[in-house]
């Protein structure tokens, strides 16, 4: 027991034995206020249920919500007067570590609410990137989120060193407030730039292996969605990988691709980052390497969580469409997947299946539905394929494996000739196949 405990004797002694108690309970979390400007019509519960989720992925539990609600923020304090007072007395009682808003704000009004509250306020952004910051394992992940975090701090610079302003402005008033700024700001250009241009040679090594997957032929399929909709356990269970699967947001920052050969058709599939409502534009620029993988995919499977409300599926599903857009990937074909089939009762498969006439419903837990999704998938295989049919010598069996290797639907039959084969192949691999055996140089 600590040496606090021991000089305590009485009511003042489990007073401290409480506190003590409930401290080791939430070591290493940040206690914090959740502060909400709601539009009428936003539905509350779906808000900050969701914030409340990033805190916790973040590292910190929360103690109390303010919310408001008004058409658009206070453009210079985000909450208006009385509420902002209200807020002020909460933060005087409770003292905590932070508060947390629920939207992103504008530097003025972050320096705003600090100087009124006396505490340190962070955003919506700062917290999603605190989180990807935490799940960065790989070093380009490690590169992709500074970068992020430099971009989404260089505005907020200024309010680092009000206490130097008034040293700042003017004829005869320069002085070290002005130099500090410069010079902190102009550090963090010059390391932006260094890893725009990691993350460029980063993406050059990336591009190569891409340019090679596509010269395959292999179709390639990438999982979408909102963070935390069973991505990465579908992916296991398609494929059999050992992607983590924690129950947290953001889980997966870098993009896993395997191999998986539904029905006998290859096809490669990846594992991306998840998207989420509002997702910093800094993230989405950063990660752009990463998301090529969905960009330059041939069919997106956009995973979505079966079991929430209809009206926060939704509202996921276009917040992660308006994020495919904004990369570039509007036009890849894609399907829906409903994960987490295994959540709903008899009465609400159906009526999702109403709702929804054009998905697949899955369970990647059950791994039921698993076996539509794989036809769906190797349909797509077998689109690319083209038909032979050829004689392969006997002398010449290595090509007979060749087409075993590559192609599907192998049929087989002995000839005086030779094995007579029918099969679908990649358009490349049978033009191998027939410039081999017209005695033609391979490409």
């Amino acid at each position: 027991m600590p040496e606090l405990q021991r000089t305590y004797r009485g009511s003042a002694f489990r007073e401290v034995n409480a506190d003590w108690e409930a401290r080791e309970h939430h070591r290493g979390r940040e206690r914090a206020i959740v502060v909400a400007c709601l539009r009428p019509g936003d539905d509350e519960d779906a808000r900050i249920a969701e914030f409340r989720e990033l805190l916790r992925t973040a590292g910190a539990r929360v103690e109390d919500v303010v919310v408001q609600r008004r058409d658009r923020p206070d453009p210079r304090t985000f909450l208006g007067k009385g509420r902002l007072a209200e807020l002020a007395e909460l933060v005087a009682a409770v003292r905590p570590d932070v508060v947390a808003c629920e939207t992103e704000l504008m530097p003025g009004q972050q320096r705003a609410l600090e100087d009124r509250l006396k505490t340190r306020v962070v955003d919506r952004t700062a917290i999603i990137l605190d989180i990807f910051a935490q799940h960065a394992t790989s070093a380009e992940g490690k590169l992709q989120v500074e970068l992020a975090q430099l971009d989404y701090s260089y505005a907020r610079q200024e309010g680092l060193w009000q206490h130097l302003e008034r040293l700042g402005g003017g004829v005869g008033t320069r002085g070290p407030g002005e130099t500090q700024l410069e010079s902190d700001r102009r550090l963090i250009r010059q390391r932006m730039g260094v890893l725009r241009r990691r993350l460029r040679d980063s993406d050059r090594s990336r591009g190569v292996m891409r340019s090679r997957r596509s010269a395959s032929d292999v179709p390639r399929v990438a999982l979408a969605g909102y963070t935390n909709a069973g991505k990465s356990s579908l992916m296991n269970a398609l494929s059999g990988a050992r992607v983590d699967v924690s129950d947290a947001l953001f889980q997966t920052l870098d993009p896993t691709t395997r191999a998986i050969d539904p029905l006998g058709h290859r096809v490669l599939i990846s594992d991306t980052v998840g998207f989420v409502r509002d997702l910093p534009h800094e993230l989405v620029a950063a990660f752009s390497a990463t998301l090529a993988e969905v960009r330059d995919a041939d069919l997106i499977l956009h995973v979505v969580d079966a079991s929430e409300r209809e009206v926060v599926r939704r509202e996921r599903v276009a917040a992660a469409e308006s994020v495919l857009d904004e990369i570039d990937a509007a036009e890849v074909p894609r399907v829906m997947v409903l994960n987490k089939l295994d959540t709903l009762d008899a009465d609400a498969r159906i009526a999702l299946a109403h709702r929804e006439p054009g998905a697949l419903a899955v369970s990647a837990k059950t791994e039921e539905g698993l076996p539509a999704l794989a036809r769906r998938l190797a349909e797509l295989a077998r689109g690319r394929l083209v038909p032979v049919d050829i004689v392969i010598p006997y002398d010449r069996g290595a090509l007979l494996a060749d087409v075993y290797d590559a192609g599907g639907g192998v049929e087989q039959e002995a000839t005086p000739e030779g094995t007579r084969v029918r099969a679908l192949l990649p358009p490349a691999v049978a033009g191998r196949l027939r410039a081999s055996l017209a005695g033609a140089p391979t490409e």
